[in-house]
C-alpha cells in the first residue's frame, strides 16, 4: 500500500502542476477497515513492476449502490497512474476488466473513487496549472492510452479560475439584500470550526438531496456523514464556509471553500509529519488562493437567487483576507446552475477532465 500510495513521487517528480494529496487521507481511503464506503462497495488494487521498480498502479471498485441505483453493471477504476507504455496501461486495465467480467459485468469506467467526494477524472486540458487537493493531475499521453484501448468519453467535468476583486460588486450585494429579505433567510458567520458542527448532518442531507440527479452519485450512509465529518469538518477554516437558514432554522443553502493548500502540499510532499503540518497552517492562515469544494442549495429554493446571497458572503470572505485567484474544482459540464455562480465574479474556464467507459 505504502508503494501503491507513493508512485506518483516518481512519475511526476519535479513537475511544477502536480499537488501530491494527504498521504494519511489516500490511506484512510483505500482502507476496507476505516472506510465506510465499503459497507457497499468491494476493491482490488494492482501494481505493476519491470525490474522489481513500480512503473504503474490501479483500484478496481464495484460499487452495488451505484449499480442498484442507476442500473449499470459497471465497474469502476481509479487511482491510475503509469509511465508512458501502452503496455502497462493495458495490463492494468485488463486486471480490471477481468474482474468485471468475472462478476458478471459489462463495462468498465473511470477514473472515479468510492462516492463522487473522491478524485474522479482524467485531465485532459489544462495541464500547465496548478493542481488542487481536490482534483487529479496527470500527465498528458493519458487520454491517448485511453482511447488506443478501447475507451470512449461517458461525460466531462469542467474547472474556472476565478479572478477576484479588491471590492465586493455593489449590484451582488444589492442582490443578495433583495434576496435575503424576500426569503427571509439568515446567514451564519461562524467563527471557529465548531460552531458549523451542528449543521454537518444536515449539510449532507442537503448534498444527498441536491446531488441525487448528477452523475454516479450515490446518497451518503449516516456512517459515511459520521466520517466525512470527524475527516473534514475538524480543520475547515470556519470564515470560508457560508451557511444560509430560512425563517425556521432550517439549511437553505450553504457553499464550502478553504485556502488552497496546493503550494503547502507541493512543499511537505502530502506528508503531515514530522514538519509537513506546518506550511499547512500556514496556508491556512495567510493566502491569496482559494478552492471551491462544495455548493448547494435546497430544491425548494433553487432559481430563486439563492446563489447571490452565497456568492456575496464568499466574495467578502476572499477580500478580507487577501484571496484574489480561486479553483472552482470540477464540475460536471451540462450543470449550468453551478456554472451561473460564476457570472458574479471574473471567470475562465481552463481545465477540462474527462470519465472514460468502455463495455465489453
Amino acid at each position: 500500500m505504502k508503494a501503491f500510495i507513493n508512485f506518483t513521487d516518481e512519475l511526476y517528480k519535479n513537475n511544477p502542476y502536480f499537488v501530491p494529496p494527504l498521504r494519511f487521507d489516500e490511506a484512510t481511503t483505500l482502507s476496507s477497515k476505516k472506510n465506510p464506503a465499503f459497507d457497499y462497495c468491494e476493491a482490488k488494487y494492482w501494481l505493476a513492476y519491470r525490474n522489481n521498480k513500480v512503473v504503474g498502479r490501479i483500484a478496481g471498485i464495484i460499487n452495488n449502490a451505484y449499480i442498484e441505483k442507476w442500473k449499470n453493471k459497471y465497474i469502476r477504476f481509479g487511482w491510475i497512474d503509469f509511465e508512458d507504455d501502452l503496455n502497462i496501461s493495458r495490463l492494468l486495465l485488463q486486471q480490471v476488466e477481468n474482474w468485471a467480467i468475472a462478476k458478471g459485468l459489462n463495462a468498465i469506467h473511470g477514473p472515479l473513487g468510492f462516492t463522487d467526494l473522491d478524485h474522479e477524472g482524467t485531465l485532459i486540458e489544462g495541464f500547465d496549472q496548478l493542481g488542487t487537493l481536490a482534483s487529479i493531475y496527470n500527465h498528458p499521453y493519458y487520454q491517448n492510452h485511453f482511447e488506443k484501448l478501447g475507451f470512449v468519453k461517458e461525460t466531462d467535468w469542467v474547472e474556472y479560475k476565478i479572478t477576484v476583486d479588491k471590492v465586493v460588486p455593489e449590484r451582488l450585494i444589492k442582490l443578495a439584500s433583495i434576496v435575503e429579505r424576500r426569503l427571509k433567510l439568515t446567514v451564519i458567520r461562524a467563527k471557529k470550526a465548531k460552531e458549523i458542527l451542528p449543521y454537518s448532518t444536515a449539510i449532507f442531507e442537503l448534498i444527498n438531496d441536491a446531488y441525487s440527479h448528477l452523475f454516479g452519485v450515490t446518497p451518503l450512509t449516516q456512517r459515511q456523514m459520521d466520517y466525512y465529518t470527524k475527516q473534514y469538518f475538524s480543520f475547515i477554516k470556519a470564515e470560508y464556509v457560508t451557511i444560509i437558514v430560512d425563517s425556521e432554522g432550517k439549511l437553505a443553502a450553504f457553499n464550502i471553500t478553504m485556502p488552497s493548500l496546493s503550494r503547502a502540499l507541493q512543499k511537505n510532499k502530502g506528508r503531515l509529519f514530522p514538519f509537513g503540518f506546518i506550511s499547512l497552517l500556514k496556508a491556512m492562515k495567510k493566502n491569496d488562493m482559494a478552492d471551491l469544494l462544495m455548493v448547494a442549495i435546497r430544491k425548494d429554493l433553487q432559481g430563486k437567487g439563492v446563489n447571490a446571497m452565497l456568492m456575496k458572503e464568499t466574495y467578502v470572505t476572499y477580500v478580507k483576507h487577501g484571496v484574489t485567484t480561486v479553483e472552482t474544482n470540477h464540475e460536471l459540464e451540462d450543470n449550468t446552475q453551478v456554472q451561473s455562480l460564476w457570472d458574479h465574479f471574473n471567470a475562465v474556464q481552463h481545465k477540462r477532465r474527462r470519465c472514460f467507459i468502455k463495455h465489453f
